[in-house]
């Protein structure tokens, strides 16, 4: 567990005790950390990430038994995330019923995609009851997206792909601060190579699983969410850093393919944006593996990225020289905050008992 003041320093926190191994019982710990640490500390909301909002949830929402019966209903949506997501809500309506529950969504940020961006070329009765193209990482795009006037306001309003490289990975592609594509899509399975999850899959491979191996399907679920990607690949670890460190085989190709698809897909992006002016690494990847960042560029080195390995293997804000054509930052993201700012505004007008 971990904690900040309003000025954004760390506050003393204890280990959770072992008996803290699921929502309720950690709802439970940090209710009595507030309580013990702040005199008369009273709750005014608590704001949540839940990843995926289905059609109709974009905006931040106060979450009531209705709200969250439907978002349980998303769950085949997103079956890696949405359970864990929901479970603190839920312990919470029950145990602090007087305190507002906001869920922020994932998907959310991406509300402004094109039509022709949200489309997937299936039946059109298959596409009814929400399948579509969504996009995620939502928060974490749009924490970018607040901060880039001030870390870049050259490139700020242009054409922007923002890439969050961690367990989980995508690539975002803004222009003027709206996200206009994402690797992501119906489901986080879509797009890069991930730590356990492979990114884009031919279809035919998933009904070969089915038809040819005769897998069930929490069999394939299983294989899709945590047995492929990195892990898969390599066969020692879904941590890049693990990747990096082993003289394996398997760990060289993991790395390869993960900074072959991440590069491949940047050419897609700035195709749909009509050329790029700025890319931006984030996240745990992003922000920590000056290996995978300077691959990264200079596999893309065509589209006008003059790297700069001195910035790099400083983790200097700006990794490419003044004179690129594109430049590239690393831009540390913040999706607790923006769950609290969503949080903050949402319930600013609401009464407080």
């Amino acid at each position: 567990m971990s904690a900040r003041d309003g000025a954004g320093a760390s506050l003393p926190t204890p280990a959770p005790p072992a008996a803290v191994n699921d929502a309720a019982a950690a709802l439970e710990h940090v209710i009595g950390w507030l309580r013990a640490t702040f005199e008369r500390v009273r709750l005014v909301g608590m704001g949540h990430r839940v990843v995926h909002g289905g059609p109709r949830y974009a905006a931040p929402v106060i979450v009531t038994r209705e709200v969250l019966a439907e978002l349980e209903r998303l769950v085949p949506f997103a079956p890696l995330h949405q359970p864990h997501n929901l479970a603190p809500i839920a312990g919470a309506i029950e145990r602090l019923p007087e305190v507002p529950q906001v869920a922020c969504f994932d998907t959310g940020f991406h509300r402004t995609l094109p039509e022709v961006a949200r489309v997937i070329p299936l039946a059109r009765n298959v596409l009814e009851g929400g399948v579509r193209r969504y996009g995620f990482h939502g928060l974490s795009y749009e924490y970018i997206a607040s901060a880039l006037p001030q870390v870049a306001p050259e490139v700020a309003g242009g054409r922007v792909i923002v890439a969050h490289l961690g367990s989980g990975a995508s690539l975002c592609a803004l222009r003027a601060l709206e996200s206009i594509e994402c690797t992501f899509s119906f489901t986080a399975l879509d797009g890069l190579c991930m730590g356990t999850r492979p990114g884009a899959v031919d279809p035919g491979v998933i009904l070969y699983l089915f038809q040819g191996l005769k897998l069930s399907v929490s069999e394939v679920e299983s294989i899709l969410y945590r047995k492929s990607g990195l892990l898969g690949i390599s066969d020692v670890s879904n941590d890049m850093r693990d990747l990096l460190a082993s003289d394996a085989p398997g760990a060289h190709l993991a790395v390869d393919y993960f900074v072959y698809r991440v590069a491949q897909e940047i050419g897609a992006l700035a195709a749909s944006l009509g050329g790029l002016d700025a890319l931006v690494f984030t996240a745990g990847i992003g922000e920590n593996s000056p290996v995978i960042r300077r691959r990264v560029c200079e596999a893309c080195a065509w589209l006008g990225i003059d790297f700069d390995p001195q910035a790099n293997a400083a983790n200097a804000t700006r990794l490419s020289r003044l004179e690129s054509a594109v430049s590239v930052w690393m831009v540390p993201t913040d999706e607790e905050l923006m769950i609290a700012r969503h949080t903050g505004r949402l319930l600013a007008g609401q009464p407080r008992g």
